[in-house]
């Protein structure tokens, strides 16, 4: 194994772990507030503020990572989380613990089923060192990274069921969910431990690699899409969570099989994204799916029943998983090396800042109209599909962007 490609297989196994707990943390977290007596607007109101500390985060580590080390802050950022989930599980349920582990620790913050653990401040660390321990073509190795991370989704949604088979037993629900946030704080332990073979690693780009669009232009045109994703991803998450809950009566132990078969599903569209990438390009591989993905959200509200709304939300999902590592890879392939970190880091920024809006917006609007977090999340996927193709569409060469390597 090259020493660029020795890195890989401890960055997949620090994605398998943090899937596993992102994925379980999204379905109980919402589900722990709702037990304790919170409702819809209370939810959202948790969530909102704790993206204002997110913000802070992602700014920071886009900042320190290129200029002291990517593999320190991967480190650090799983010290935060291990401390988060442990304060859940130990400390009484308040508003500022709830605020500072969701915000500081990515207790509850997640991008949904599907999403792999792909999501939070960990990003401006993982995709730069993704890209350039990637010997083959980066795209390839991000849909391996999502694969990886969507199968271990998949278990981490199992888990999520174990507060519910607890209870016939005598242990409470809010016991049950106690316990898998102190499961959250030890899986961040083991990150640490698989963070430490992870050397950085700065190549020189080859003659054959994309040239890189100038920083303030690339952040602001990312940072313009971004944001409208961020509205988008908003209204998701845990707000989709309590939408099969209050629609279909859902309680956590469905939502666990109806996220493992979704994950699943999402999986290996992952792997067919290179392939995809080869006969549209990396912009419109992107384009293309997003919109398929926002005609199945809209068709989401109009479903009969739970079975049809998740078979149909594992369509969305496959969409999503087809254009992921293209957008991935266009955003490393286009940024210069020594910059990947602070740009994956500040393009993202409005995206969490428009995040911590929709979910109070969200939350407080269902109250009288369920749906509209499904319609509001279409409306601005759609308008961030054709904003990214505006930005982006003459910026990519036309040659093979996956298969061929990328790296000296």
């Amino acid at each position: 194994m090259t020493t660029m490609g020795s890195n890989l297989p401890w960055l997949y196994a620090g994605r398998a772990l943090r899937s596993v707990s992102t994925s379980f943390l999204t379905i109980v977290f919402p589900l722990y507030l709702a037990n304790s007596g919170y409702g819809a607007t209370e939810i959202g109101l948790v969530l909102s503020l704790s993206a204002t500390l997110n913000i802070v985060l992602v700014a920071s580590v886009g900042l320190l990572a290129d200029r002291f080390g990517r593999r320190t802050m991967l480190i650090g950022l799983a010290g935060l989380s291990a401390i988060a989930g442990l304060s859940v599980s130990l400390v009484p349920i308040s508003l500022p613990v709830l605020v500072l582990a969701s915000g500081l620790g990515g207790v509850g913050r997640g991008g949904g089923a599907g999403s792999g653990g792909g999501w939070g401040p960990v990003l401006p660390v993982e995709q730069p060192l993704v890209a350039a321990s990637s010997p083959t073509g980066s795209t390839q190795a991000f849909g391996r990274l999502s694969f990886i991370g969507v199968i271990s989704s998949a278990v981490g949604s199992l888990i999520a069921a174990v507060p519910a088979y607890l209870v016939p037993h005598g242990i409470p629900l809010s016991a049950g969910y106690r316990l898998l946030f102190g499961l959250s704080g030890a899986l961040s332990l083991l990150i640490i431990l698989s963070s430490l073979p992870i050397r950085d690693i700065h190549p020189e780009p080859s003659a054959d690699a994309m040239p890189p669009i100038p920083v303030r232009r690339l952040v602001g045109r990312l940072g313009l899409t971004n944001s409208l994703n961020g509205f988008a991803f908003g209204f998701l998450g845990p707000l989709l969570t309590y939408w099969f809950y209050r629609r279909y009566g859902m309680d956590a132990a469905d939502l666990a099989v109806l996220y493992t078969v979704v994950n699943l599903t999402a999986a290996f569209p992952y792997l067919g994204s290179a392939l995809l990438v080869r006969r549209l390009g990396q912009v419109r591989t992107v384009v293309v799916t997003r919109l398929a993905g926002v005609a199945a959200l809209i068709a989401l509200p109009f479903m009969p029943t739970a079975i049809w709304a998740g078979t149909l939300y594992a369509l969305r999902m496959g969409f999503n998983s087809l254009g992921m590592p293209a957008r991935q890879s266009f955003t490393m392939d286009a940024t210069e090396e020594r910059y990947r970190s602070r740009v994956a880091a500040f393009s993202s920024l409005p995206s969490q800042a428009t995040a911590m809006i929709s979910p109070a917006i969200g939350g407080a609007v269902m109250e009288e109209f369920l749906n509209f977090p499904l319609f509001g999340a279409a409306a601005f996927m759609a308008a961030n599909a054709v904003t990214y193709y505006l930005a982006f569409r003459k910026a990519e060469p036309h040659r093979a962007t996956s298969s061929a390597p990328s790296r000296p």
